[in-house]
C-alpha cells in the first residue's frame, strides 16, 4: 500500500510497449463499485474471492505488466499461479507508505490509527511479498520513475 504499483506499472508498460492491467481495477469494473464500498457492504473474503479470480484471469489473459492489489499474494493460489512469472516486489517502508497513502479514507484496511494499521500490514506482508518476488526494489525516496528504470535494467539482467 502505498507502494506505487499502479504508477510503476504503467511506466514500465509505456517503456517496453505493452498494455498494462491493475487487478484492483478489474475488480471495481466487475463489480460494479469501489473497493472501499465492496469492503463496508460485503466484506473482506467477498473482495479477496474477486481478487483472486480477477489476478487469475489477468495471468490467463493478459500479456503486458500486471499490478496486483496489495493483499494478492497472500492467497495460495495465486502465489502457485505467480510461480514461474517475474514479479517485483516494491520495497516501501512505513514513513513513505504514510506519507503516501495520507489518511486513507478510501483504504477499508486502514481504518483507524493509519500508522499503527500500516506498520502491522507491512510487518504480516513483507516475508510473503519476499517469498514471491523474483525482483526487489527499495521505492523509499524515490520517484516512480528512478524505480521504473530499476526494475527494467533488472529484467534485463535476467
Amino acid at each position: 500500500m502505498g507502494a506505487g504499483k499502479t504508477t510503476v506499472a504503467r511506466l514500465l508498460a509505456e517503456a517496453w510497449g505493452v498494455g498494462v492491467r491493475d487487478t484492483d481495477h478489474d475488480v471495481e469494473a466487475t463489480e460494479g463499485r469501489e473497493i472501499s464500498e465492496i469492503f463496508v457492504d460485503s466484506g473482506e473474503a467477498h473482495f479477496r474471492a474477486l481478487e483472486r479470480a480477477a489476478v487469475a484471469t489477468a495471468l490467463a489473459e493478459h500479456a503486458g505488466v500486471l499490478a496486483l492489489g496489495g493483499g494478492a499474494v497472500l492467497d495460495p493460489a495465486t502465489r502457485e499461479r505467480l510461480a514461474g512469472h517475474t514479479v517485483v516486489f516494491l520495497r516501501v517502508g512505513l514513513a513513505d507508505a504514510v506519507k503516501r497513502v495520507g489518511l486513507g479514507t478510501s483504504r477499508p484496511l486502514l481504518l483507524g490509527n493509519v500508522r499503527s494499521r500500516i506498520k502491522a500490514l507491512l510487518d504480516e506482508r513483507t516475508p510473503v511479498y519476499e517469498s514471491v518476488a523474483t525482483i526487489s526494489v527499495d521505492t523509499d525516496g524515490r520517484t516512480p520513475e528512478d524505480v521504473a528504470d530499476e526494475i527494467r535494467e533488472a529484467v534485463e539482467r535476467a
